[in-house]
């Protein structure tokens, strides 16, 4: 627990060890001298581990593109089903959304220092199996399926990250420096969009990288080491690993045990993560029948995340349980709820465009009313970083607008821009679907778009300062993790969403639907926080 900046004990040192003795930001003097310093080497320790978690969850979105490109030379053979590929980013969505629920409360069990590491060592699994299985020709669908999931380990950190920030530093500066870690971490996706068709061009590991594969002219030409999509992160997240290691600190108020202890208590929170997105995973790919598509995406994110929860409440050790049974009083709040809604328009919005925008590029414009290639069809590779970057940049701007003229309002009024990109889109999708040059449509598609990321940005970090504003510090961190856990699942609904639009030839009904979420989320807002003698004006 935290002391007051009234507290009368002497000793407000924070110690000079990985486990700090006192830590109070809220304390003027105490901020000024040591804590400010630490905190910020938290921060930025922080920010390259959840960048390069972000990055290995959705490289599926620049695999896939590259997957389909060399299935015209007989690799991958599922690639024929296109509903295969967006499914690959898809149970990337669905496990890392997943991993979200346990990594929510995880920093108050196992402080984090040890969370932080553990997982960023952690994602070297996913990355070195994908390098390893993308240079065979003949893998299969499956074991693409089992690598995706694992990387949702990188989603799920998120929520960890998070909420191990919103306890570093003060209320008037947690829209910034919440801002900074979420946004900058967010950066990771437009990195890897930017390096792993760079890396792809050439041997980066020599002879231990394996051979590469060449495409046809009409795809480009040239040699492909697609095996770099996973093999570049290895070695950067060695090095992030032994920082947070080194570097990084555990806080008092959360009575973290020895290392060895803390770090089981966390795997077991992630297995039991990895069991909840198991069974969402298992429902996905099943076969239902007849039964609609857009229904059973909606019952497999229930399933994942009412079977994760039960699991956490009844399969933990009694330490363990207790602390988590504190935790889950937030769900007795009804803002935890409201606010989830609100985070999922934002942040579920930001990350799901992500996932689906590349190879939404390549099915809009890459192919002509014929179903023959578009001769003249914009390159994926060469513009999908651009969303996800201007929607990550811009949203530290997003909580530093919130500081200065509050949350609430703020979100409304981007919310309004964003209903309004969103349907531009779709008319552009349309427009592109049935033209005889889909090109032609282009340029305003990508500008739109691009409009639409950067509203998600700024609504990123003026509901999530909205949080601190709400809720008591206690309340704070577990409803952060839970609301950005519930909003990742963005990943998993807009790609399969995307995907089951695009089979049924109009991918713009998607776009009519999310604009419809929109406004239900434009009322909530005004109705609770923003319209004269709101509930919590914020």
């Amino acid at each position: 627990m935290t002391h007051s900046s009234q507290d009368p004990s002497p000793n407000k040192d924070p110690g000079k060890g990985t486990r700090l003795r006192y830590w109070d930001p809220e304390d003027a003097g105490f901020w000024s001298g040591a804590g400010r310093r630490i905190a910020s080497r938290n921060l930025w320790i922080s920010i390259p581990n959840l960048l390069c978690g972000f990055a290995v969850w959705l490289y599926w979105s620049i695999i896939i593109v590259q997957m389909q490109n060399l299935h015209a030379l007989g690799f991958f053979p599922f690639a024929e089903d296109k509903s295969l590929l967006y499914t690959l980013p898809a149970i990337a969505g669905l496990a890392g959304a997943t991993l979200r629920i346990p990594n929510s409360f995880m920093i108050a069990i196992s402080g984090g220092r040890n969370v932080i590491f553990v997982t960023t060592l952690l994602l070297i699994a996913p990355s070195l199996g994908v390098g390893i299985a993308l240079q065979s020709p003949d893998t299969t669908w499956l074991t693409f399926a089992l690598l995706a999931a694992l990387s949702g380990l990188g989603g799920g950190a998120f929520a960890s990250s998070m909420s191990n920030i919103s306890f570093f530093f003060p209320k008037r500066v947690q829209g910034t420096s919440l801002g900074l870690n979420a946004g900058l971490g967010n950066v990771g996706v437009s990195v890897m969009q930017v390096l792993l068709p760079f890396v792809m061009t050439f041997g980066l590991f020599g002879a231990l990288g394996g051979e590469s594969k060449t495409l046809p002219e009409a795809l480009g030409g040239g040699e492909v080491w697609i095996q770099n999509c996973g093999l570049v992160w290895v070695p950067v997240l060695v090095v992030l690993a032994v920082l947070a290691f080194l570097f990084m600190n555990n806080l008092p108020q959360h009575n973290v045990p020895a290392t060895p202890l803390a770090v089981l208590k966390m795997l077991w929170l992630e297995l039991l993560g990895f069991a909840g997105a198991a069974a969402g995973i298992f429902l996905l790919v099943t076969d239902w029948g007849g039964f609609p598509d857009l229904a059973k995406v909606f019952i497999v994110l229930i399933a994942a995340v009412s079977i994760t929860l039960a699991l956490m409440r009844f399969v933990t050790p009694k330490a363990t349980k207790e602390n988590l049974v504190n935790q889950f009083s937030i769900f007795r709040h009804k803002h935890n709820w409201v606010m989830t809604w609100l985070y999922t328009m934002t942040f579920g919005s930001f990350i799901g465009y992500s996932a689906a925008f590349p190879k939404l590029i390549q099915d809009v414009f890459g192919t002509l009313p014929d179903g023959s290639l578009n001769p003249g069809a914009p390159n994926p590779l060469h513009y999908a970083w651009l969303g996800p970057l201007v929607g990550s940049l811009i949203r530290p701007v997003g909580g530093w607008l919130s500081d200065k003229l509050g949350g609430a309002r703020v979100t409304q009024w981007d919310t309004v821009v964003m209903i309004a990109a969103a349907l531009g889109v779709a008319y552009f999708v349309q427009a592109a679907r049935g033209a005889a040059q889909p090109e032609t449509y282009w340029w305003p598609f990508l500008i739109l778009f691009l409009l639409l990321f950067t509203t998600t940005g700024i609504g990123n970090g003026s509901t999530f300062r909205m949080i601190p504003i709400i809720f008591k510090p206690a309340q704070a961190g577990p409803v952060l993790g839970w609301t950005s856990a519930i909003a990742a699942y963005g990943a998993f609904l807009i790609p399969r969403i995307f995907g089951t639009q695009i089979k049924a030839g109009h991918a713009e009904y998607a776009l009519y639907g999310f604009a419809a979420y929109y406004a239900s989320c434009l009322v909530v807002n005004w109705w609770f926080y923003a319209r004269k003698n709101a509930e919590i004006p914020c």
